[in-house]
């Protein structure tokens, strides 16, 4: 009986304590992460294109631009993983949006992918911003990426700006196999909306997670981006 009763607060006591000590663990890696580089200066912002009379803005928000073109409807699998898990996962967060592109001729279309994706919720941090064809490829091309739009000048990636219109992404996307094997690096400068792995593991569990902690830090004026920043834009030159 007596055993009992000395066996309860024991238990207690390392119920209560486990949560605590793996906190305490985890406190310094919260403080020595590695930031989310840039990998490309002056995006493009809305305001700098002629084609468009839009409110929307990059600059001061944390988004996720992507380009559904001139038939953005046949992109409702990729717009759905994207909604499911990034834009469900972050919409919570200050200033965080997600903005698609679309052909000034493709109101019905968008129309008909908004209503598919806002059936349960509307979307009110999700924006479609309509171009013309030469202001879609100028903004595209302010961006750093290997890919090219396809004829309906849409493509199944998406791209992480920040707040001062810098791209965001990585230099290095080896997993640790391939680090270990000195595999030669290779970039992730853009998410595929069709690989939910990508979505869920790298843009979602790490990356805007990452970019959200550097911002929360710049808040509480613990974060030094100088030299960071002087860094990431010295990769980004020699890319």
């Amino acid at each position: 009986m007596q055993l009992k009763k000395i066996k309860k607060p024991a238990i207690l006591s390392v119920l209560f304590f486990l949560p605590v000590i793996f906190l305490l663990f985890l406190y310094p890696s919260t403080n020595n992460y590695n930031p989310l580089p840039i990998v490309k200066n002056q995006v493009l912002d809305f305001s700098n294109l002629m084609s468009t009379q839009t409110n929307v803005q990059l600059k001061d928000h944390i988004t996720v631009l992507g380009f559904l073109g001139t038939d953005p409807e046949s992109k409702i699998v990729e717009t759905s993983n994207l909604k499911e898990l990034i834009y469900d996962k972050f919409q919570g967060f200050k200033k965080f949006q997600v903005v698609m592109v679309v052909a000034n001729n493709a109101e019905d279309k968008t129309e008909r992918l908004t209503k598919e994706l806002s059936k349960f919720e509307p979307l009110k941090y999700w924006n479609f911003v309509n171009l013309d064809s030469l202001d879609t490829v100028k903004l595209f091309n302010s961006l750093k990426s290997s890919l090219v739009l396809d004829n309906n000048q849409a493509t199944n990636n998406v791209f992480i700006i920040d707040k001062d219109l810098n791209q965001r992404g990585r230099f290095d996307d080896r997993n640790k196999r391939e680090i270990k094997l000195n595999q030669i690096e290779y970039p992730l400068y853009s998410y595929d909306c069709t690989m939910v792995s990508e979505l869920k593991n790298k843009m979602a569990a790490e990356d805007l997670r990452v970019l959200f902690t550097e911002y929360r830090q710049k808040r509480k004026g613990e974060f030094n981006s100088t030299t960071r920043r002087a860094d990431d834009l010295k990769g980004a030159t020699n890319e």
